[in-house]
């Protein structure tokens, strides 16, 4: 487990300094300011990373430090949403969490991160929501933090990876956590990672040119046809990424039950009933190749604006979507008005 995360961890690292060095102020090339991107203040933003100083310290002394996490800053957070007409950011920990931590340290490094989400959110008020991490080899210990961090903390929603190990999220062991999401009618946010199986597959490509996508395509399916889409119908899911490979393989989905008969039960309201009230946000999406996908499986109030800071920048994710061609209303849609439904208390 440990040697698959680390891997994961180092081969995103490498990837980024391939491409960049440092992260976002390099990833891309400087953009010259636009009326169109600036003249809005009021994006929500649901894919924004943030690296809290314990989990930080740990990762370096684990060797799965990544480029981006060494040099983020809150205030290089808040000038890139700024640039980008962001209002407010839902913060979350990008892979590889605390799975790389035994049951003792992902307790602590979890809580530790969550709280330090909260202390944003507290001292720049109106700017961050978040999305609570959680320590997922124990359930228990999962569902303790889960309603300290909903309960307490006040934490918009749920964070987890598209899998652990090779357990993607329909997994009977996440059953019981399922069940809690569900009863809260809460959000569950997903961020993908490289599963043990998948690791260094295709030499000079690391796992998040092909498999993180492919990685949150296996948790949306193993969520759809294990049952936990249709027994647990109150959560809020969203996948990052347009839902990584989703939309190119949903006629080979629908055609799943109509091969297995046994899997209907598993989705008595049919595969595309659970695939289209899903949400799915546009991280390393906003182009043209990906959105039109998207948008033939769900409708434009299911997507949200995310934009993977500091693997990108936000203007990047703005101008994206402008120059796909989305008009002032749609885009105030899926930049506000899609995540102000779904969180309609950062409207206060």
């Amino acid at each position: 487990m440990l040697k698959s995360l680390c891997s994961c961890g180092i081969s995103r690292r490498n990837f980024l300094g391939g491409i960049a060095g440092v992260g976002a102020s390099t990833l891309l090339p400087a953009l010259a300011a636009d009326p169109v991107i600036q003249g809005s203040k009021n994006r929500i933003d649901t894919h924004h990373h943030f690296f809290s100083p314990g989990l930080n310290a740990m990762m370096t002394e684990k060797k799965v430090i990544q480029a981006p996490a060494i040099n983020w800053s809150v205030q290089k957070t808040l000038d890139d949403m700024d640039a980008a007409g962001t209002a407010i950011s839902i913060l979350s920990a990008t892979t590889p969490q605390v799975s790389f931590l035994d049951e003792e340290l992902a307790k602590k490094y979890a809580r530790e991160n969550n709280e330090y989400a909260a202390k944003l959110r507290s001292d720049h008020k109106g700017r961050f929501g978040s999305f609570a991490m959680l320590p997922m080899k124990n359930m228990d210990d999962a569902l303790k933090e889960l309603e300290y961090a909903l309960d307490v903390l006040k934490a918009q929603g749920i964070g987890l990876l598209t899998s652990y190990g090779d357990k993607w999220l329909g997994h009977p062991m996440y059953a019981p956590l399922m069940q809690e999401i569900n009863r809260r009618g809460a959000i569950l946010y997903t961020h993908p990672t490289s599963a043990n199986c998948c690791n260094n597959l295709i030499p000079n490509t690391p796992p998040t040119v092909v498999e993180y996508g492919t990685d949150t395509t296996r948790t949306i399916v193993d969520i759809v046809f294990s049952g936990t889409a249709a027994k647990n119908p109150n959560i809020k899911f969203i996948f990052s990424h347009a839902g990584g490979t989703l939309p190119f393989l949903t006629e080979r989905l629908e055609k799943m039950p109509v091969l297995d008969p046994k899997l209907k039960e598993k989705v008595p309201n049919g595969v595309l009933y659970e695939l289209k009230r899903f949400y799915y946000d546009t991280a390393w999406a906003a182009n043209q190749y990906t959105i039109p996908s998207l948008l033939q499986l769900v409708n434009k109030d299911q997507v949200l604006f995310g934009s993977d800071y500091p693997y990108r920048t936000s203007e990047d994710n703005i101008r994206g979507l402008i120059q796909y061609g989305f008009n002032a209303t749609d885009l105030n849609q899926i930049t506000r008005g899609n995540a102000l439904k779904l969180m309609p208390s950062l409207n206060t």
